[in-house]
C-alpha cells in the first residue's frame, strides 16, 4: 500500500539532520506556518482544499500578472498545471477589490480558503501578490522548489481566513555591488528571495571607490577603466592576503532594464545609488578631472584595491556638476522608480581643505567650512533630482551641520576607533570625517529627500523633525554584514547581532510625535560586500536575519523587550526549510558549517 506524502509536511536537512518545518495542517495553529506574521488570521472548520490536476486560477481583471506568476512558480514545484482561466472550476480565485484598499491599503489583502478553493483577494496588483506569496507558504516548503520531488505528493491549504498589511512602505534590502560584483543573476535571485519575504525595496550601491558598475553610454571609461581593479585584499585592511585575480563587471543599460523589470513583476522597486563626493575613487580613475587635481596626480589614480576609504574625492567643481548631471540623467531613463540615492556619506576633507581651488570655489559661494561645501554639492544634485520629478535619498550626512562647541567629541572618537580596526591609512582618512558636525532638523533640502539613517537613528530622528522622510538602517542594528555570534564567525566584522537582535529591533525611534514617526518610512539591511566576495558568502550574512527584518518592517508587532522572539524562531524553523529548498546557503542555529568557515581571514570585529 503506497503512502501518502503531503508535501507542506516537515523537512530533514540533509546537511546536518534537522528537522524542518512545521505543519500548517491540521493540528497547529496557522501563524506557525507563516512568516512574516500576518496582521490576523482564523481557522475555519472542515477539511482543507486539495490542490490538484484539475486545479485553475481563475484571474479576475487586473490580476493577470499574479496568476502568470503563480502558475508558472508554483506549477513548477508541484507539477500541476494550474491553467489561468476565467471560469468557475476549483482553484485559486484571484482578485481586486476596492474596499479592500480602503481597509487594508493597496498592498493589504484578504485570504480565504475553504474546500472549494481559495480566494484572494488584493487591496491593489501589490497586496494581491503578497497573498500569493502567503498561499505559498501554506502549501509547505516543497513549494519553494523548482521541480517536484515527488510526484504522489498532496498539495492542500488549510481552511483559513487571513487579513494582512504592512506595518512600513519600506522593507528594503541594499546589496553593495561595487566592492564585489554581483552579477545580473544574482540580483535576480535575490529579488525572488525578496519577494518570497514580501520585502519591496532593493538599494543597489552601484559605485564606490572599488567599482563602478552600471553602463553609462555618455562615459564608457566609467566601466572600461572603473568597473575593474588588478587584485583585491581578501579580508578587511590588516589583512596580509592578497586575491591577485583580477576583479570586476558591470550591468550593461539593458541588464538594467530587465532587473528593473523583473523587480516591477514582484513589485518591488529598485533604487540606485550613485555615491558622491566620497567614495568616488573608480571614477576618477576613469576621468582624472573630476579629481582635486592641484593636490594630487589624479592622472596617477587607479582604481582601489584596499578597503575602507579613500582620501581622493571629487571637486566641487562645475565640470563635476555636469559630468554627474550627464551621468544621472541616464540613471533617470533606467530606473523609472520614484527614488535615486546619491551617497554623500564618509567625505574626507583633507583634500579639499589643502586645495586652492577648493578654497577659491568655497569662499565664492560664501560657505564657512568644507562641511557646508559638501552640504551645497549635495543639495545642487537633491534640487536636480526634485525638479525632474524624483524623490533624492541620501545617506544620514545630508542633514549635518558644523557645531562649533562640539570639538571633536563622541563622533570623532566613533571614527578614530573605526579607523584603526580598518587600517593606518584608511583610519587617518576616517578621522579626517566629519569630526566636529552633527544631524540638525533644520532643512534646506527639497520637502521629498529621503534620509537613510545609518549612524544609530539620529540622522533619521533630524530628518522627520525637519519634514523629510526617514529610512532607519542603523549600523549597528542592520549592517547584515557584521557578525552574528562573538566566536567562530567567518571574517568578522563589527557589532555581534543574532537573528533575535535584528528581531527586536524597532525602526521608530522613542520621543517622536505622531506626525514625526509617520514620516518613518521603514527600515533596510545593509550587505556591505568588503567580505561578501561570493554568492555563498552573501547569503550566510543576509539569511535568515532578513527573515527577521522582514517581519519587523511589515507586522505590527509589540515593543521590542515585548516580542516574543520563542515563537519567532519557533517558526523560523519552519521558515529555515524553505530557505533550504530555495537554495540559500543560510546560517544555521549552531553555528557556520564546515565549508562556510573562512580559517585565517582577518575580520574587523567591534565591540
Amino acid at each position: 500500500m503506497t503512502e501518502t506524502v503531503r508535501d507542506n509536511q516537515p523537512e530533514t536537512d540533509t546537511e546536518t539532520g534537522e528537522a524542518h518545518g512545521t505543519p500548517p495542517w491540521p493540528g497547529t495553529a496557522v501563524p506557525s506556518a507563516l512568516l512574516p506574521l500576518p496582521r490576523s488570521w482564523s481557522l475555519r472548520p472542515g477539511p482543507p482544499f486539495r490542490l490538484d490536476a484539475d486545479s485553475e486560477i481563475d484571474a479576475g481583471p487586473g490580476t493577470e500578472d499574479t496568476a502568470r506568476w503563480l502558475s508558472a512558480t508554483v506549477g513548477a514545484a508541484t507539477g500541476l498545471p494550474l491553467p489561468v482561466r476565467d471560469g468557475s472550476a476549483p482553484g485559486v480565485r484571484l482578485r481586486l477589490d476596492a474596499r479592500t484598499e480602503r481597509s487594508l491599503g493597496p498592498e493589504g489583502y484578504l485570504l480565504e480558503s475553504g474546500p472549494a478553493g481559495v480566494t484572494l483577494t488584493g487591496g491593489g496588483p501589490a497586496g494581491l501578490f503578497w497573498a500569493a506569496q502567503t498561499l505559498r507558504q501554506l502549501l509547505g516548503p516543497a513549494a519553494y522548489r523548482r521541480a517536484p520531488v515527488r510526484r504522489d505528493a498532496v498539495w492542500t491549504v488549510p481552511p483559513v481566513v487571513i487579513e494582512d498589511a504592512p506595518r512600513f512602505r519600506w522593507r528594503g534590502l541594499m546589496l553593495d555591488v561595487a566592492r564585489h560584483f554581483l552579477p545580473k543573476d544574482g540580483v535576480l535571485r535575490y529579488l525572488d528571495l525578496m519577494a518570497a519575504h514580501k520585502m519591496n525595496t532593493l538599494h543597489l550601491h552601484l559605485t564606490d571607490d572599488q567599482g563602478w558598475r552600471v553602463q553609462i553610454r555618455r562615459y564608457p571609461r566609467l566601466t572600461e577603466v572603473g568597473g575593474w581593479r588588478p587584485r583585491s585584499r581578501v579580508g578587511l585592511t590588516s589583512s596580509p592576503l592578497w586575491d591577485e585575480r583580477p576583479h570586476g563587471g558591470y550591468y550593461t543599460q539593458d541588464d538594467v532594464r530587465e532587473i528593473v523589470a523583473y523587480a516591477a513583476d514582484r513589485h518591488i522597486t529598485v533604487v540606485p545609488e550613485i555615491d558622491m563626493p566620497a567614495h568616488s575613487q573608480a571614477a576618477i580613475a576613469a576621468h582624472p578631472e573630476l579629481g582635486v587635481g592641484d593636490v594630487v596626480d589624479t592622472a596617477a589614480v587607479e582604481v582601489w584595491t584596499e578597503w575602507g576609504l579613500s582620501p581622493n574625492v571629487l571637486a566641487p567643481s562645475d565640470t563635476v556638476l555636469r559630468f554627474y548631471e550627464h551621468v544621472l540623467e541616464e540613471i533617470l531613463e533606467l530606473f523609472p522608480g520614484p527614488y535615486v540615492h546619491i551617497g554623500g556619506d564618509e567625505c574626507p576633507m583633507g583634500q579639499w581643505r589643502a586645495s586652492p581651488s577648493v578654497q577659491a570655489r568655497r569662499t565664492a559661494l560664501g560657505l564657512p567650512d568644507e562641511v557646508a561645501l559638501q552640504h551645497w554639492l549635495n543639495r545642487h544634485f537633491a534640487e536636480w533630482l526634485a525638479e525632474r520629478g524624483r524623490r533624492p535619498a541620501a545617506w544620514d550626512e545630508i542633514m549635518d551641520r558644523r557645531s562649533p562647541a562640539s570639538g571633536a567629541g563622541a563622533q570623532a572618537a566613533a571614527w578614530a576607533d573605526t579607523g584603526a580596526a580598518f587600517g593606518a591609512v584608511s583610519g587617518a582618512v576616517r578621522a579626517d570625517v566629519r569630526p566636529d558636525a552633527r544631524p540638525s532638523a533644520e532643512s534646506d533640502l527639497p520637502p521629498a529627500t529621503t534620509v537613510l539613517s545609518w549612524r544609530g537613528t539620529a540622522g533619521g530622528v533630524a530628518a522627520v523633525r525637519a519634514g523629510h522622510t526617514a529610512v532607519m538602517c542603523p549600523e549597528e542594528h542592520l549592517y547584515l554584514d557584521h557578525r552574528q555570534a562573538a566566536e567562530g564567525e567567518p571574517v568578522p566584522i563589527g557589532y555581534v547581532r543574532t537573528l533575535a537582535d535584528v528581531y527586536r529591533f524597532e525602526p521608530v525611534p522613542a520621543g517622536l510625535t505622531e506626525e514625526e514617526a509617520g514620516r518613518v518610512a521603514g527600515a533596510q539591511g545593509n550587505a556591505w560586500s568588503e567580505a561578501l566576495e561570493t554568492p555563498q558568502r552573501l547569503d550566510y550574512q543576509v539569511f535568515p536575519r532578513l527573515a527577521a527584518l522582514a517581519e519587523v518592517t511589515w507586522s505590527d508587532l509589540p515593543a521590542p523587550a515585548e516580542r516574543d522572539v520563542a515563537e519567532f524562531e519557533a517558526r523560523m524553523a519552519g521558515h529555515r526549510a524553505r530557505l533550504d529548498a530555495l537554495g540559500v546557503d543560510h546560517r544555521r542555529p549552531g553555528g557556520p558549517l564546515p565549508w562556510q568557515r573562512r580559517p585565517g581571514v582577518p575580520g574587523r570585529p567591534m565591540a
